[in-house]
């Protein structure tokens, strides 16, 4: 099924209908961060294809927006089994791309399969409106509004490394379901994985054009594509540098970002800590923490701070480390410059005193989990999002100062409470400055149809498989002024 995507294991892009090669013969190496071998070459696309691609987008999305979303979703639908038929191929290159462990790699290509059915059968009950106009003063009932759920035109899906195929099919599926046309940017790192997505919406009946992939550098084309006027909506996920970057160059483009987090583990004095440890290893090193909702620092009272600390090293000792293939959690970094960053935030956080209760470390862009005891807030891993295996413990007198710390934070997507008591668990959470709090859990995105969201430099909008579906659409009214009748006929009597 897969064998027109590439070319000699160098991989081409869909567009319109077809896999095509850059006129430009560049490429670039995609290298296996598990060993350094080369999984594929994929193209570095020029500028001038850059929009030859947007305008067949935009040419290509009328023809969608004006099927039936009944036809929409029996195609998204089959996208979906296609996917599920193919879901072991996808999900070892997936695991030889990015060195995600096989178990999770398997885990993200089935649970995309459920979020691409439930997003078919959610886009056929998303519905317009109809509104009187009686309910202000000077207005009447004979002023009706009919409220539609309009196309917004050519999304530009942008997706990041660590879930190359779930994280864009979050994108890709709601929007076609909205009935718009995608140009989908994958990752670099990321973006074989990505284009066998690409194929598999192909291969279930897409028209020509409404799906069209991009690869390439992002010297060269990332902002070229952002501030392209024939772009009707962004939606990005990726790190907060590039999230404002997005922000400050584009004008008057909607946009839907999913960016950084520094989410935070409250650990009260009446929480069951053994439940609490292990859900916070669970949130803290799971594909060794290169997820945005990943645990990255836990604020626990003085009086339990011991014991829990304990537990955490107890359950992080146990974690398998070593190839993506094996029944391991522990993996390499993405890459040698991931592995830097985050051992410099290791470094620093020993240089000022904080104890070190397991790891540091390092072979290569392999890290072994390591856990941080009394952090303080002097240090960059108390503040910096490290993207790796690295869990920073804070302790705090009482929980105005927990709450102080987790909201100083610059960014806001994500906390988690653990505690028995359910009052204190709704006051901090209602003081959380963050889009989700998660009460005796780790922080995680789903279930999908949750909305999933983020505040201050975690994001902007809401996704989760209706919000996504509104967020690509918009409402388009409608308004009829029906004229009094002098004669009154039909008057009730």
């Amino acid at each position: 099924m897969f064998e027109d995507i590439k070319d000699n294991n160098i991989y081409k892009n869909l567009y319109d209908g077809q896999w095509v090669s850059s006129a430009s013969n560049n490429f670039i190496t995609i290298n296996s961060p598990i060993n350094e071998e080369e999984v594929g070459k994929i193209q570095a696309m020029t500028g001038e294809e850059v929009d030859k691609v947007v305008s067949k987008a935009q040419s290509s999305f009328g023809v969608w927006a004006d099927k039936p979303v009944s036809e929409r979703a029996d195609i998204i639908h089959k996208s979906a089994a296609i996917l599920e038929e193919n879901s072991e191929e996808i999900a070892n290159i997936l695991t030889k791309e990015i060195a995600k462990d096989i178990k999770s790699a398997r885990s993200e290509v089935i649970r995309t399969v459920d979020f691409i059915r439930f997003t078919a059968d959610e886009g056929k009950r998303i519905q317009g409106e109809t509104l009187q106009g009686d309910g202000f003063h000077g207005f009447s009932k004979d002023k009706l509004a009919f409220v539609t759920r309009e196309s917004v035109g050519v999304v530009l899906a942008i997706s990041p490394f660590n879930y190359p195929v779930n994280l864009s099919a979050s994108k890709i599926a709601p929007a076609l379901m909205a009935g718009n046309s995608v140009v989908f940017k994958p990752p670099t790192q990321g973006s074989i994985s990505a284009l066998y997505l690409a194929k598999v919406f192909q291969a279930a009946g897409l028209p020509n054009g409404v799906l069209n992939t991009i690869t390439g550098k992002g010297s060269e084309i990332g902002d070229y594509i952002i501030k392209h006027k024939e772009i009707d909506l962004i939606n990005f996920t990726g790190s907060s540098e590039v999230g404002r970057h997005i922000s400050e160059v584009t004008s008057m483009v909607p946009s839907i970002m999913e960016l950084g987090g520094k989410d935070a583990a409250i650990v009260l004095k009446d929480a069951d800590l053994e439940h609490a440890a292990n859900n916070i290893v669970k949130g803290a090193f799971s594909y060794s923490g290169q997820r945005c909702t990943a645990l990255k620092r836990v604020l626990v009272l003085e009086s339990i701070a011991d014991r829990l600390v304990d537990l955490i090293t107890e359950y992080v000792s146990k974690l398998k480390v070593g190839n993506p293939f094996d029944d391991v959690t522990i993996t390499p970094l993405i890459n040698n410059k991931a592995a830097d960053f985050v051992q410099g935030l290791i470094d620093d956080a020993i240089d000022k005193g904080a104890t070190l209760k397991i790891g540091n470390k390092r072979e290569g862009n392999l890290l072994y989990p390591t856990v941080f005891d009394n952090v303080t807030t002097d240090m960059r891993i108390a503040w910096e999002e490290p993207f790796g295996p690295v869990l920073p413990i804070i302790r705090v007198k009482n929980i105005d100062e927990a709450v102080d710390i987790a909201n100083a934070s610059e960014y806001g997507l994500q906390s988690s409470i653990f505690t028995n008591d359910i009052d204190d668990a709704f006051h901090i959470a209602r003081l959380l400055e963050v889009g989700t709090v998660q009460i005796n859990n780790k922080t995680e995105r789903g279930p999908d149809h949750f909305p999933f969201l983020g505040v201050k430099s975690s994001g902007m909008g809401t996704q989760g498989i209706r919000y996504s579906i509104e967020a690509m659409s918009r409402p388009k009214a409608i308004v009829v002024n029906l004229r009094e009748r002098s004669d009154k006929v039909g008057q009730v009597k």
